[in-house]
């Protein structure tokens, strides 16, 4: 991700403070405020109920009530991604990140079906569900976050998955890696595997391995944290490895690709990573995050592209490859924004506000996306990056000046304070999406 000189001072904890509450309030100021009408009102299916797909629904009632909107979700609880770092670090419950599709169903009248969109028939608009029902549309809005890459990794398959867990989509695979980390032996390695970009929050590796040094200092402490890396650098690197020297010493080492980092085989039996140095590392518990691609149905649909993701028109994040279906979230390819829950959000507002337009035969209002991301290094302690995007010259831009990092040797108060931001913006943000409070 690009990055710009910080701020500093309270202007750069102001600017931080309101993009991670402020500007969640009704549009996390993306687009301008949609006017409320019921005119060529049609119907629209949304596939993927996460920070995306129930976002772009919930704002598409907003926009206009009259639009029948149909969220296609397989499941009835969904587990965020965002908060289940601190699980894993025995700093919030399974529950506390557990979102219901109530709100939307019952305050904002959205059809909301659990199964899956299996199929898109681009030229009857028909998505086939899981169930076997096919649903018509006049606009697709697909959110269907990330798909491994199975065959990427040497031994790493969903078999393996099943012993040796990536709980990069939460849920169970999240629960299975921390009921391993519970059971670890005092003096163990915990050992992570971080493909090369991109792939879902670029900075969540590393808040993970963090917050399991954080839980290793408390009740395993000569336990130490190993990453094995595939990239030579990786968001917020500086601070970071600055939180780590100060809080956890040398418990935590990260191998990039460079010095042999970069995984090519996986013994999920033995708990074993062998890179392309040559080198093998036993793990007490293996934590692998496999290289990713766009959700299944995106490729279905006939929206992806060689690299796996879905590119997207920019002013409007429509399909560049099938006419009136639009990607959101992890799975469009929306460089230099990052693949993020902020983003999905920002980018489902947009998308709201241009379908509800192309349904009214308007045009689309000029798009622009904010960002904030926190990263928690430590119960108190939280670096963070925002960021501001609009289209230029036919392309999404980071706007210069707009955005930056924390900076660099600040001091522990704060550092507090982002961390508080932190949990706030996780509240905020899905009070927004999915109408609960922590």
């Amino acid at each position: 991700m690009t990055q710009h000189s910080p701020r500093s001072g309270l202007d750069r904890r102001q600017l931080i403070k309101g993009l991670g509450a402020a500007s969640l309030l009704p549009l996390l100021g993306s687009v301008p405020p949609f006017t409320i009408g019921n005119q060529h009102a049609g119907q629209v299916v949304v596939a993927g109920g996460g920070f995306g797909g129930a976002t772009a629904a919930k704002y598409l009632k907003r926009a206009n009530p009259a639009i029948e909107v149909i969220l296609v979700e397989p499941a009835e609880i969904f587990h965020t991604c965002p908060g289940s770092n601190l699980h894993l670090g025995g700093l919030r419950s399974m529950e506390s990140i557990a979102q219901g599709y109530d709100e939307l169903k019952d305050h904002y009248g959205v059809r909301v079906i659990h199964a899956s969109v299996d199929d898109v028939d681009p030229t009857a608009h028909t998505a086939r569900l899981s169930t076997g029902r096919e649903l018509k549309y006049d606009r697709l809005i697909l959110s269907p976050g990330i798909d491994f890459r199975w065959s990427a990794l040497e031994g790493y398959d969903e078999t393996a998955a099943q012993q040796v867990p990536h709980a990069w989509k939460a849920g169970a695979q999240t629960e299975l890696l921390r009921s391993q980390l519970l059971a670890m032996e005092e003096g163990g390695t915990f050992v992570m595997v971080v493909p090369a970009n991109p792939y879902r929050c670029p900075p969540a590796p590393y808040e993970r391995a963090s917050l399991v040094a954080s839980f290793l200092a408390r009740y395993k402490p000569k336990a130490k944290v190993l990453i094995l890396d595939a990239k030579d650098s990786f968001s917020k690197q500086a601070l970071f490895q600055q939180g780590w020297e100060e809080l956890y010493g040398d418990r935590i080492e990260w191998v990039g690709h460079s010095d042999g980092g970069r995984a090519i085989r996986v013994d999920a039996a033995r708990r074993e990573v062998e890179t392309e140095s040559g080198t093998v590392h036993r793990a007490d518990v293996l934590n692998v995050i496999p290289p990713q691609k766009a959700g299944t149905i995106a490729e279905r649909a006939g929206t992806t592209d060689d690299s796996g993701w879905a590119p997207v028109k920019p002013e409007t994040f429509e399909s560049q490859h099938v006419e009136d279906v639009f990607v959101i979230g992890d799975a469009a390819i929306a460089d230099p924004m990052p693949k993020s829950a902020f983003c999905a959000s920002a980018q489902a507002k947009v998308v709201a506000a241009a379908v509800a337009a192309s349904l009214e035969a308007r045009p689309a209002p000029e798009a622009y996306w904010t960002h904030a991301c926190y990263s928690l290094i430590g119960p108190e302690y939280a670096v963070s990056e925002a960021g501001v995007y609009r289209v230029q010259d036919g392309v999404i831009a980071e706007v210069a000046g707009a955005g930056g990092l924390s900076p660099q040797d600040a001091s522990r108060t704060t550092r507090a304070l982002e961390a508080e931001y932190a949990i706030g913006w996780y509240n905020a943000i899905c009070q927004d999406t999915w109408g609960t409070k922590a």
